[in-house]
């Protein structure tokens, strides 16, 4: 080989591969009127998208955060609810529960509970038990204090306006 063949060889490794495709596709500057890439400029583009980028995950994982809370609360909640189900359902009662009728929980002196058929009002004041409270029994064997069995179909309603006023509206599409 020539010495001007091992020149030649050596200075393209040095230099690496040249861009032989159109300006506009070189991933560098090919013109000396192109905006000059620094190092510096770099790392301050770095740094601003790793910001914004942690920004984002965080108000995302605050997001998530908000909901496990939520979720635990629920949690809470259901599990509360059928503790006081099954306690209801271990009261005494001398006769055949049914769905949808209205039972009086009272308790005795020695902590036992029962359901009578009999309200407070209906013993005039007079009844040898101290009164609990009042619950229907539902379709599905879970009980509803009788003070609230109106409120679940005040917010079903409540719902189903604000489904009505927030839907899909007829019209010309824009």
């Amino acid at each position: 080989m020539s010495d001007e063949q091992d020149n030649h060889s050596g200075e393209s490794q040095d230099k690496g591969i040249r861009h032989m495709g159109p300006d506009h596709s070189s991933p560098y500057p090919v013109s000396r009127l192109a905006t000059a890439f620094e190092p510096v400029d770099v790392s301050k583009e770095l740094a601003e998208a790793d910001s914004h980028l942690n920004t984002r995950v965080s108000a995302k994982l605050q997001v998530l955060a908000d909901q496990i809370r939520s979720l635990q609360e629920e949690a809470r909640k259901t599990l509360e609810e059928a503790q006081e189900d099954h306690d209801l359902h271990r009261a005494k009662c001398h006769f055949h529960r049914k769905p949808g009728h209205t039972y009086h929980l009272y308790e005795k002196a020695d902590g036992s509970r029962y359901f009578s058929m009999v309200s407070p009002r209906e013993w005039g004041g007079n009844h040898p038990d101290t009164y609990i409270n009042s619950y229907v029994l539902n379709q599905d064997m879970s009980w509803t204090p009788a003070d609230q069995v109106g409120k679940a179909d005040e917010s079903r309603e409540m719902v189903a306006k604000l489904l009505e006023s927030s839907g899909p509206t007829s019209g010309s599409a824009e």
